[in-house]
């Protein structure tokens, strides 16, 4: 009996994969485990690399990008064993981590996911742990306001940075990064909604979870390294957030798509609203002082309405690959 199926999307992630295949072969859990890698089409070299050098890796090669959530889809049908744990290349877990995972799954009868601390390569500490998107949050950290009062219950709500990063604790959700999910779960639920192609899917999936009746724990005796946004780096086609590594109009469509299913047609449209007014506000003070923020507000309003038809107002999501 294979006790857990390990799963890593790739896409264009050979300086990284090999860190990371390495940490799983270095693992000690006593029992069996298995490693199912899906390559989203990547134009480098990681599918050579998997075949030549980790023969063990259950591999899929896609065709075209499936994204995220579909790929992790795709690698459920391969999949054995009694938990599922999702993997980004650009992470590196400690020899123990998988061992102190499944120790806690099977400790926590309700537990139907967990995830643990994320740390960058510095040891600096990553988002781990948050509360679900709303449009409080929203505005709290387009603000700037989140950031600015880390340590407020109110401010620092979305992100919980104002809570001991070493107390476990049941959360709302948890990132994708390092995730370990409970498979009967999933075969009641099903893993992901095949309309978001990338972004909210796992905070989507936490609900779902919650609406079943089990809890999304944070455990941070589980220590994952994690660079974070290295497959998306290299997609150089469409426009950056300023404040990290999504891509904008992705975001904005996984974000559409995610308040139309749980809050309704009007929660999306605010959604829009909110952030375009902000950035209509960023472009007029910043249009003598700092052309550039400016532009880059205008560009933000654009596309949030090219979002918005894309998707129909969240009701449909477009063709995929986006």
């Amino acid at each position: 009996m294979i006790d857990l199926s390990v799963f890593i999307v790739t896409y264009n992630s050979s300086s990284l994969l090999r860190s990371c295949l390495d940490s799983l072969r270095a693992q000690t859990l006593t029992g069996k485990y298995e490693v199912i890698v899906v390559d989203n089409a990547s134009r480098d070299d990681s599918v050579s690399i998997i075949r030549d050098e980790y023969p063990e890796v259950k591999l899929i090669v896609s065709e075209s990008n499936l994204g995220f959530g579909n790929a992790n889809n795709k690698a459920l049908t391969l999949a054995q064993g009694q938990y599922l744990v999702l993997l980004n290349p650009d992470a590196q877990l400690p020899s123990d981590t998988l061992e102190r995972a499944l120790k806690h799954m099977e400790a926590n009868v309700d537990a139907g996911m967990g995830g643990g601390l994320l740390q960058d390569t510095e040891g600096g500490w990553q988002p781990s742990a948050r509360l679900f998107p709303t449009l409080l949050n929203d505005i709290l950290t387009l603000s700037g306001l989140a950031y600015r009062y880390p340590a407020s219950r109110f401010f620092g709500r979305f992100d919980r940075s104002w809570a001991d990063p070493l107390t476990a604790t049941p959360v709302d959700w948890v990132p994708g990064a390092f995730a370990i999910i409970r498979r009967s779960i999933v075969d009641q639920i099903s893993l992901f909604d095949p309309r978001f192609f990338l972004y909210y899917e796992e905070v989507d999936l936490c609900r779902r979870i919650n609406q079943s009746n089990f809890k999304v724990y944070y455990w941070p005796d589980i220590v994952i390294t994690h660079v974070g946004g290295a497959s998306s780096e290299t997609v150089d086609q469409l426009a950056f957030s300023s404040s990290g590594k999504q891509l904008t109009l992705w975001r904005m469509q996984s974000q559409l798509l995610y308040y139309r299913k749980w809050h309704g047609l009007l929660y999306a449209r605010l959604a829009k609203v909110i952030e375009q007014a902000w950035h209509g506000l960023r472009t007029w003070r910043n249009k003598v002082r700092n052309p550039e923020k400016a532009a880059e507000s205008r560009r933000i309003v654009q596309l949030w309405e090219q979002a918005w038809q894309a998707t129909q107002g969240g009701l449909n999501s477009p063709k995929q690959p986006w």
